[in-house]
């Protein structure tokens, strides 16, 4: 049965909606995930994913970040969340498009700022799906489970030359 998916509000201590991102959070600096933080979840909610993708990405939708299984009651995710396959309070994290564990900020080419997308995501129910899992696994696992969804989007580039 579908469900109508709510709104949730997904903001960052680290940058706002639209704004660039801080080179800490980028492949050119630590390359440490942002602080992120929610609210507005529905409830019903058993779990949560997060999501992060380039969708300027010269090959195309490029995955920066998959994290899944979160406890319902998370808020936030601190600024460097472990890059750990799977953590104590059983979240999981997929492979992302670097073919790592984990978070791994923007590194685009030179030239035009690309935009990197933050979901996430309410689901209804735990997905059952391995540590390093890929994005259309998740998209799959997910499909017809999402309570509601978030979203913030921040911008990163390097210079031409």
């Amino acid at each position: 049965m579908a469900h109508t998916a709510t709104d949730i509000r997904l903001t960052s201590p680290a940058f706002g909606p639209g704004d660039a991102i801080p080179r800490q959070y980028t492949g050119d600096g630590q390359d440490e995930s942002p602080p992120l933080r929610w609210d507005h979840v529905p409830a019903g909610t058993k779990n949560l994913a997060v999501v992060c993708e380039d969708p300027d990405a010269p090959t195309g939708l490029f995955t920066h970040w998959l994290a899944f299984n979160l406890p319902a009651a998370a808020r936030e995710l601190g600024q460097g969340f472990p890059k750990e396959p799977t953590l104590p309070d059983g979240t999981v994290q997929g492979t992302n498009g670097f073919g790592k564990t984990g978070y791994n900020g923007p590194a685009p080419p030179r030239g035009k700022p690309h935009r990197y997308t933050f979901r996430v995501y309410a689901l209804d129910a735990p997905l059952d799906l391995p540590p390093g899992a890929h994005r259309d696994d998740l998209a799959t696992a997910m499909f017809d489970h999402v309570l509601g969804e978030g979203q913030l989007q921040g911008v990163y580039g390097r210079p031409a030359g």
